[in-house]
């Protein structure tokens, strides 16, 4: 073990201060983000089920187009919860049916 003198522990332990403030401020900011809620359920926005799914905002539009529901306020489309579960279920079950059938006719 390397002993450290008092200035190299202050300036070390100013650093990892530094690092932990700008961690919870981060979380601070996520945290006090509004969440928007119609008629008791939660509603999504753009970013929200980017973020949620781990897809392009592309993707996005193609599932859209692909029935995904949605509602536009104010040139700001959501998405509510409900109908992201049916959609997704709805959607992979959809794909993977694709994929044996598409197996089943190879054989």
């Amino acid at each position: 073990m390397i002993p450290l003198d008092k200035d190299t522990f202050e300036a070390y332990m100013e650093r990892l201060l530094e690092q932990v403030e700008k961690v919870v401020g981060a979380l601070d900011k996520r945290d006090k983000k509004p969440q928007n809620y119609l008629n008791g359920e939660r509603l999504y926005d753009n970013q929200d089920v980017c973020l949620l799914l781990n897809i392009s905002k592309r993707t996005l539009q193609r599932y859209r187009d692909n029935g995904l529901k949605y509602h536009t306020t104010l040139h700001k489309t959501y998405y509510r919860e409900k109908d992201l579960h049916e959609f997704i279920r709805w959607y992979f079950d959809g794909e993977n049916n694709k994929s044996n059938c598409t197996q089943n006719s190879k054989e």
